[in-house]
């Protein structure tokens, strides 16, 4: 599901249902970090960094131990760039060489209504009304639970190029939608005007940061890529 939203470079392993709860081994420095974590928190932990030695083999590096950084990101092996995501049933990571993408975020979200509340404080008016219109037109897809997506693969691409937080009404997102073939997927994508100074890559200031996102299998999945030029 992931690796369709992202180009051919970037190496995506994914887990669903009970793959998603596998059992993988922590490296020590890992153990640490989650000793007094909630099952649920550990087995999550644990998937997804199973993933993300999956998709370090697959680029011919070896399985290291991936922890969290400043603010929680997490740190990459030297020369590669990644993003992980899990949910309840689902987990992933996506990872590239360094030389391939500046930077690259991905986030997965239960296909459902955002609780009471949250998108008030995650939206900003104009992207409100976007939504309202979406919704007229595709009733079926929760808008307002993809743009929440969307925020945060904006968010993990944004923080390996700044060290800095961006905020959810910091980034203004007009969601895309594709015609859906039949059988297919419903996909399309989104770009994010950012309203505050953009990150600085190879000299160019970036002022918007492009996206694709999908909906299947009752998960809503986002993906945003940042290149070099």
């Amino acid at each position: 599901m992931i690796e369709e939203l992202l180009p051919a470079a970037v190496v995506a392993v994914e887990a669903h249902g009970d793959e998603a709860a596998v059992d993988g081994a922590l490296y020590p420095e890992e153990q640490a970090v989650i000793a007094r974590a909630v099952e649920k928190r550990r087995r999550e932990f644990t998937a997804v960094r199973v993933c993300a030695r999956r998709a370090m083999e697959k680029l011919g590096v070896p399985p290291q131990p991936v922890l969290p950084g400043e603010r929680g990101a997490p740190r990459w092996p030297a020369g590669l760039v990644g993003s992980m995501t899990h949910c309840e049933g689902y987990c992933a990571a996506v990872l590239v060489r360094a030389g391939e993408l500046a930077s690259l975020g991905i986030d997965a979200e239960p296909h459902d209504r955002l609780p009471e509340g949250v998108l008030s404080s995650v939206a900003l008016p104009t992207e409100e009304r976007r939504l309202y219109d979406l919704g007229r037109s595709r009733p079926d897809v929760h808008w307002d639970r993809l743009l929440f997506s969307a925020k945060e693969s904006v968010y993990k691409a944004w923080f390996p190029l700044t060290g800095k937080w961006l905020d959810f009404l910091e980034a203004d997102i007009e969601i895309f939608t594709e015609p859906a073939a039949q059988g297919k997927a419903l996909s399309g994508g989104f770009r994010a005007e950012l309203l505050v100074p953009g990150p600085l890559v190879n000299g160019r200031r970036l002022d918007a940061f492009d996206g694709r996102w999908t909906v299947r299998r009752g998960l809503v999945a986002t993906a945003v890529t940042v290149p070099h030029h």
